[in-house]
């Protein structure tokens, strides 16, 4: 892979993670607005049989769309800093931590979706944030595995 189109796909990983950071920040400041109407829909059909929650349902899940936005944001803001520096530097473990912290959300993120039968999360949500991050981590997988062995960090 030249130069060049290793940096796109480096900086489409940064712009995807900042993308990411922004979903992350409406989530937890902005849960019922406008922008969620499609994702809310289908989370009252699924848990409150279409019927908007009571006030207390309402604040408890404002509190909890706070806290997962607020993971959202740290998750990424890790991943463009990853992004930013080591594995610009093709260093292996910056690609594998990014692969590994991407499939680990994703896995367990859409079973208990399944589990629990909220599919919009998996369909709206969790497919979308896989492809736009998988795509550069997928294309550059290369990169890292002929990666000069000195770059690498221990466990």
């Amino acid at each position: 892979m030249t130069d060049a189109r290793f940096e796109f796909f480096r900086k489409w990983l940064v712009v995807a993670n900042v993308i990411a950071v922004c979903v992350g920040l409406l989530v937890a400041f902005a849960s019922e607005s406008i922008v969620f109407d499609v994702y809310n829909h289908y989370t009252r059909e699924v848990y409150f049989a279409g019927v908007e929650a009571s006030a207390d349902t309402a604040r408890m899940m404002r509190w909890l769309f706070g806290v997962i936005g607020g993971t959202i944001v740290g998750f990424h803001v890790i991943m463009i800093f990853l992004a930013v520096s080591p594995f610009r530097r093709r260093e292996r473990w910056a690609h594998r931590a990014m692969v590994a912290g991407m499939l680990a959300w994703f896995v367990i993120d859409s079973a208990l979706s399944l589990r629990e039968g909220a599919l919009h999360n998996v369909l709206l949500i969790n497919i979308p944030a896989l492809v736009m991050i998988g795509i550069p981590l997928v294309a550059t997988w290369r990169e890292f595995k002929t990666a000069n062995e000195r770059l690498e960090t221990p466990v």
